[in-house]
């Protein structure tokens, strides 16, 4: 960040910082209100010349070998950790999480620039000699191309991160679009990514909105497009994307469900809970939003629950001090979110803690909702159903394990299911039973590590590779497959040419 505030916002393109733009975007500081950083917006020209970048450092980028391309991520790696810190307050100041939990993604995204230096030992085909006839066979990987990053606010390191460090690793030159709300820590990575010496064109970065998703949608020189966010946005990158003759991975929204069983323990089913609903504002697609259970089991935890979360402390997040909640990203969240509030007390839903207003002594003018906690809700009430994306819990009574599995599979989201149980049967019932990509058995947030994919179903993702794990590495190369035959010498004097 020499010779700049960390809080100038640039497009990055073949290496060279780019600020001018017609128009502008106005990121404000969550905790405070005013104008933190003004985002410059690409035109379509601007991505074009991002793309024709990118496609220019493809060959040679893609001709390097691979074990060179690795020592240069593990350059990054070291100044992805000797920049931690700053990368961490950088991003709770942007977005409103906490600096902890800002870490905690920011380990997350380690662990896939890990894997992405690890890659030599994976990117190898493979081999079958004599298959038949003296023909041996074998396997080669080989880069697309110009690969695309569409990320959404939430975890403006952590999804850049699931995305452009395996895609670069595999020979692929990238260029990502983060959101314009949390703009910031996206192109500090970008940056990072130069300085450990990625050459230029291979990894850039945009910003704006649908002008230039749309943009990068339909451009031919761009082979395959990676995406975070809404369902109806994921369900719309998609469906252009693949008519366009793209790769396309897209995850959408979610609605996760815990089910706590009678058995569950009280202490850890709870501390996981409050993590989960809770944590990171609730601005996560893997956040618990729905409580589901009997009511022995549901009246056991909601005490305890209602307790622990009414001593949760909010306050800013762009100083020194670490509050429990910080605000949420925007003015227009924070309004969408208290509108969610309302619409469930006017459903009929029993609103037993109330976040709505709160007062915030070092931040009046922050972005504030405190955490909420519904009960009694119906199936079919509105914040039983759509994904709120706050700091708001619901809870369903059911009558037995049976009608809380048939009730979590009418979703049409499957992205998550945790079950706080000691029971294995029961644990198991959820586990093969449960319409959803990923399981946790007593983990609140059970968001799988980089060597696993990160696994979302029905309208939670659209697609067929997942982000991470070996997916990831699938979903940007092409396999080649080689079959090889040679010929003794007697043989070859009777091949008649």
């Amino acid at each position: 960040m020499a010779n700049r505030s960390q809080y100038t916002c640039t497009h990055i393109v073949n290496g060279e910082a780019i600020d001018t733009s017609e128009t502008f975007f106005e990121h404000l500081n969550p905790n405070t209100a005013t104008v933190l950083t003004r985002v410059p917006l690409a035109s379509p020209e601007l991505v074009n010349q991002a793309v024709q970048a990118a496609k220019a450092a493809f060959a040679e980028w893609a001709n390097t070998p691979i074990v060179k391309r690795s020592q240069i991520f593990y350059r990054y790696k070291r100044l992805f950790e000797d920049q931690f810190a700053a990368l961490a307050q950088l991003l709770s100041t942007e977005h409103g999480k906490n600096v902890n939990e800002a870490k905690g993604s920011l380990r997350r995204g380690l662990e896939v620039i890990e894997l992405a230096c690890s890659l030599p030992a994976v990117y190898k085909g493979e081999t079958l000699r004599n298959v038949g006839g003296g023909v041996d066979y074998e396997t080669h990987r080989f880069p697309l191309g110009v690969c695309v990053g569409i990320t959404p606010f939430n975890f403006p390191a952590m999804i850049p991160l699931w995305m452009f460090p395996i895609s670069v690793m595999a020979g692929n030159t990238f260029i990502l679009k983060p959101s314009p709300q949390t703009p910031l820590t996206s192109t500090r990575l970008v940056e990072l990514a130069g300085e450990a010496g990625l050459p230029p064109g291979v990894l850039n970065i945009v910003h704006g909105g649908k002008e230039v998703v749309d943009a990068l949608l339909t451009h031919p020189d761009i082979q395959a497009i990676s995406f975070v966010g809404s369902t109806p946005v994921a369900r719309y990158i998609y469906q252009q994307g693949t008519n366009a003759g793209k790769r396309v991975q897209a995850s959408g929204g979610a609605k996760n469900y815990a089910l706590v069983m009678p058995d569950a323990p009280i202490d850890n089913t709870v501390n996981a809970l409050i993590s989960s609903v809770f944590g990171s504002i609730g601005e996560r697609c893997m956040a618990t939003s729905v409580v589901i259970g009997t009511d022995a089991a549901i009246d056991r935890i909601l005490p305890s629950l209602k307790n622990v979360a009414q001593q949760l402390t909010l306050g800013r997040t762009d100083g020194q001090n670490i509050p429990d909640i910080g605000p949420v990203v925007s003015k227009e969240h924070q309004e969408r979110i208290e509108g969610y509030i309302q619409k469930g007390v006017d459903e009929g839903a029993e609103l037993i803690l109330d976040g709505r207003n709160p007062f915030v002594a070092d931040a009046p003018n922050g972005f504030f909702v405190g955490p909420t906690i519904f009960d009694r809700v119906a199936p079919d009430m509105t914040i039983a159903q759509e994904e709120i994306f706050g700091p708001v819990l619901s809870i369903i009574r059911v009558n037995s394990l049976q009608n809380a599995i048939a009730q979590i599979n009418k979703s049409p989201f499957g992205n998550a299911v945790v079950v706080y149980t000691n029971s294995g049967r029961s644990a198991r019932e959820i586990q093969d039973k449960a319409e959803c990509g990923m399981v946790g058995i007593n983990v609140g947030v059970p968001a799988p590590m980089s060597l696993f994919p990160f696994s979302g179903w029905k309208q939670s993702f659209f697609g067929d590779l997942h982000v991470q794990s070996s997916e990831g590495l699938d979903f940007c190369t092409k396999k080649k497959v080689v079959m090889k035959r040679w010929f003794d010498d007697d043989q070859l004097n009777d091949i008649v040419f």
